[in-house]
């Protein structure tokens, strides 16, 4: 039986769900007409649904016309639910474009079928409501050829001759055959559909079935079946869970078989299929196999996405349709972020479309979302699923950056033992192309793993702009050359320098700042258009009348998202309800009023630590910061505009200040700090100096009185730092990593239960996207995950600054510019190597211990008794003797 997965789009109210229930009935798959007013149509089988009377979620239903097997997916209709059907796009054959008869093409329209244009998909249109008073079909063919096509062609009068002259009008191989034969073969017909030259049309009454079974009939009688390859491929395109809480990834197979049990894996994970659903409505059939062309829900994996490829099909780009708005969710008192953080991450799963975000300086819950009634149904699943009773602030808008002008930009990381140097050519692209990441360096210059691990990481974050720290958008940034070392580059240097890199081109560019517009279609008594074109020009908007017909005016325009969010309730007030305003997300522009936004966001790129824009550069085996604008002096590589060699010798004006050995010393770092801090101070005020960092720490275990001694201790460990710096534990880490961190947890575990001190170990997360900072507890020491794009050394000087008061912090790291970070804020230090040193010396002074109280000589049951009782029982032995 042939296979067909159609999708039903439309307009909100154009009567999509009414046509789905008309072809589900007519196939005989239900008995009964369902009605959206009536609460029982059969694909809206969610009760937020039922209750608005509008899809918000995308489902399939399946029935079969004559000898095809249709899957049929039906979509949000409602702009805000936009992303959830432009996800469903990708697994179409074909696509079902309704348009209300009453009301002709409206904005929103206009967006699906710039999507549906976009992903290439070929369409039928069906225009419904014909049955209403004043509908016009002459009128509405004509403007379905000049708002969307002219290869749209009424198919309710094929075979007559006004309908071939109207399909050669279309391409020129249909003219050819129009013109050599009379006529046009229906072979000729489908493939011009198929390559979207030719959109049929059909008029008719879903409501009232009218036109329907004519509608089906002629769709299935116009496609092509596709043909499938024999070699396995699926696309996914859907996340979802179940009453039970199973999780559910919807897929079409686009080649091979799928059976139970079988191991899927897109390159980075493995996982097996435990199940295999079929969905109709609300009900599913669970199979064993199923074969391409397919639409299924399988459980067992846990690591897919929408939007991601499998076997042989390639994963699809970022989505077009992109969150507008941002809002603060507003937790009840008492309910911890991070706790509810995670649950939110499943409906962000999801539903792509909601971005989550945790702002870790305002420590706050921010979500993105297309409009307000998006953010009143995730209110709704938030509650029904959480039991967690949310609120939102006023909300603003999503603004985002771009660059005017191309520059070079230059990250270099080279801290003690580490090594890296990227140069990025950042452009500006064509507006709406969002960010493009591109190759073009030799491999002589820099090995072609490194290249692709720089474009790893400038995939893995979200990049922010120095105006109002915004994602940039709209740019090409192209990795032109760098440089690694032999020996010191590690993982993670080419992060540190990515970032620093993208950063410092950011600082150095002329940047402009972009916010969301809409495009709007405002339909309002002829009277007022007046009164309208004056409030869309206050709006910093711009508009033309599109048409009147003497008491009712279209005005077409577009206007900033900020101005335009709450211009519909003044529309329905000035116009008496008569008025109607019809917005669609066009894409981002330049800002309006780009200087107040800067100065009510107040951000400060110098200051945002979390996204530097110095780099880290040695000199004497000692890391220094040099500022973003004067990086290109002390860059390694030669510049890209400059065209010039840059000169590798160590920058003079950095004071020399220690010999560099295998690892930093104390003492060393004591001299760096004496030769910038207290440089300047006389003979005299010696006694001033701070302590030698070996003095300020006690040794292990107390070898005198602590001066702070109510003062609880603390020692945190990089845990990566340690690793490679341990050779043991670098040697097992090249092999397993896994082993050599739970093996560096365990020598720390039996080392906090020698020193009874708080143990904390540190390690980077920032490979994995939207991670939240973990603390988790290992037997009796804690571990902590960084969050996305933290590094452990940020964790750790932040903890370090906020407890210094509190706690007696040490610190164990071997990173030259970490230490001097750390001995400067008044912390005491420990390297790796001396690390090492002072957990041997405790298990050696343990097992002396130990050894001194079960000393091996033997233990007499006299030895331990009074000499009053070892007498008496002397002379109770010897009067036993005489008695024997």
């Amino acid at each position: 039986m042939n296979k067909l997965v159609l999708g039903i789009l439309a307009h909100v109210d154009a009567g999509k769900t009414t046509l789905s229930e008309s072809m589900l009935y007519l196939s005989g798959k239900i008995g009964k007409l369902g009605r959206v007013d009536n609460k029982d149509a059969y694909l809206d089988t969610y009760e937020l649904e039922r209750a608005r009377g509008i899809t918000i979620f995308s489902k399939q239903a399946i029935f079969e016309l004559g000898d095809s097997r249709i899957t049929l997916l039906d979509t949000p209709g409602h702009v805000d639910f936009s992303a959830e059907m432009e996800r469903t796009l990708q697994v179409l054959d074909y696509a079902i474009l309704v348009i209300s008869g009453a009301d002709g093409v409206q904005g929103h329209t206009s967006t699906l079928w710039r999507l549906l244009d976009i992903y290439q998909i070929p369409v039928f249109l069906f225009i419904n409501k014909m049955d209403q008073p004043g509908t016009d079909q002459l009128k509405l063919m004509k403007e379905l050829k000049n708002m969307l096509n002219d290869g749209c062609i009424d198919f309710g009068q094929a075979g007559s001759e006004e309908f071939y002259d109207q399909l050669a009008m279309c391409e020129e191989e249909l003219m050819d055959a129009y013109l050599n034969n009379g006529r046009i073969s229906s072979q000729q017909i489908k493939e011009a559909i198929r390559e979207r030259k030719v959109f049929p049309c059909y008029f008719g009454s879903a409501l009232k079935l009218k036109g329907v079974e004519e509608f089906m009939q002629g769709l299935i009688n116009q496609v092509l079946y596709p043909v499938y390859p024999q070699s396995f491929g699926a696309k996914v395109f859907k996340i979802t869970r179940d009453e039970q809480g199973t999780r559910l990834t919807h897929l079409k197979l686009t080649g091979g078989k799928l059976k139970v049990r079988d191991a899927l894996s897109n390159g980075a994970w493995e996982e097996k299929v435990n199940q295999i659903r079929i969905y109709s409505g609300q009900k599913y059939e669970a199979v064993n196999e199923i074969e391409a062309g397919s639409i299924c829900a399988v459980t067992g994996l846990n690591q897919t996405r929408p939007g991601e490829g499998l076997g042989i099909e390639e994963a699809t780009g970022a989505p077009i349709l992109e969150p507008v708005l941002t809002y603060q969710i507003r937790l009840p008192e008492g309910c911890d972020p991070k706790l509810i953080l995670p649950k939110l991450r499943q409906l962000e799963e999801e539903e792509p479309e909601l971005h989550i975000l945790w702002e870790e300086e305002l420590q706050e819950l921010q979500v993105q979302v297309m409009g307000e009634v998006q953010l009143e149904i995730l209110q709704s699943l938030i509650l029904s699923r959480f039991g967690i009773p949310v609120t939102f602030d006023a909300g603003k808008v999503v603004y985002k950056e771009t660059i005017v002008n191309m520059v070079e930009g230059v990250g270099h990381f080279e801290p003690l033992r580490h090594y890296a140097e990227v140069h990025l050519l950042l452009e500006p692209g064509e507006p709406g192309s969002g960010l493009e990441f591109m190759l073009d360096c030799s491999e002589d210059v820099l090995a072609k793993s490194w290249q692709r691990q720089i474009l790893t990481h400038l995939e893995e974050k979200i990049h922010k702009g120095v105006l109002t720290g915004s994602a940039i958008t709209d740019m090409r940034i192209t990795v032109i050359s760098g440089r690694a070392h032999i020996k010191h580059t590690v993982g993670g240097d080419f992060r540190e320098a990515t970032y620093r890199a993208v950063r410092q081109g950011l600082m150095e560019a002329e940047s402009i700042l972009l916010e969301p517009y809409y495009s709007f279609r405002l339909e309002l008594p002829e009277k007022l258009v007046g009164r309208a074109m004056t409030d869309i020009e206050k709006l910093s908007g711009s508009c033309e009348i599109s048409q009147t017909d003497g008491e009712t005016a279209v005005l077409l325009g577009s206007a900033p998202v900020v101005t335009m969010r709450n211009y519909q309730k003044e529309v329905t007030a000035y116009t008496k309800g008569l008025g109607r305003l019809f917005c669609t997300f066009q894409g981002y522009a330049p800002c309006h009023n780009t200087a107040e936004v800067i100065v009510e966001l107040g951000y400060d790129a110098e200051r945002d630590f979390a996204n530097p824009s110095a780099s880290v550069f040695c000199s004497h085996g000692a890391g220094y910061l040099v500022p973003w604008y004067e990086v290109k002096k002390h860059m390694h590589v030669e510049g890209y505009f400059t065209g010039e060699a840059v000169t590798t010798e160590e920058p003079a004006p950095i004071p020399p200040a220690y010999t560099q050995e295998k690892w930093i010393s104390p003492e060393e770092v004591d001299r760096i700090l004496h030769s910038t801090y207290y440089a300047n101070q006389s003979r005299k005020s010696q006694w001033k100096r701070a302590k030698p960092v070996r003095d300020s720490y006690d040794r292990f275990p107390a070898q005198k009185s602590r001066q702070k001694e109510s003062l609880e201790e603390y020692l945190l460990v990089d845990g990566y730092n340690i690793i490679f710096a341990w050779p043991e534990l670098s040697e097992l880490a090249d092999e397993n990593m896994d082993g050599a961190k739970l093996k560096l947890l365990d020598e720390l575990c039996n080392y906090q239960g020698i020193r009874k001190c708080k143990v904390i170990v540190v390690f980077d997360a920032y490979r994995v996207q939207g991670h939240a900072e973990e603390v988790l507890p290992y037997h009796n020491i804690h571990v902590v995950y960084t969050r996305e794009a933290q590094t452990a050394d940020q964790y750790i000087e932040k903890f370090a600054h906020e407890n210094l008061g509190r706690y007696h912090i040490t610190v164990a790291t071997s990173d030259g510019l970490q230490q001097i970070i750390i001995r400067g804020a008044g912390c005491a230090l420990l390297s790796a190597r001396d690390l090492k040193e002072e957990m041997t010396l405790a298990k050696e002074r343990m097992q002396q211990e130990y050894q001194r109280k079960v000393k091996g000589d033997r233990s007499y049951l006299l030895d331990g008794m009074s000499a009053e009782v070892r007498q008496q029982m002397e002379a109770m032995m010897k009067e036993e003797d005489r008695t024997d």
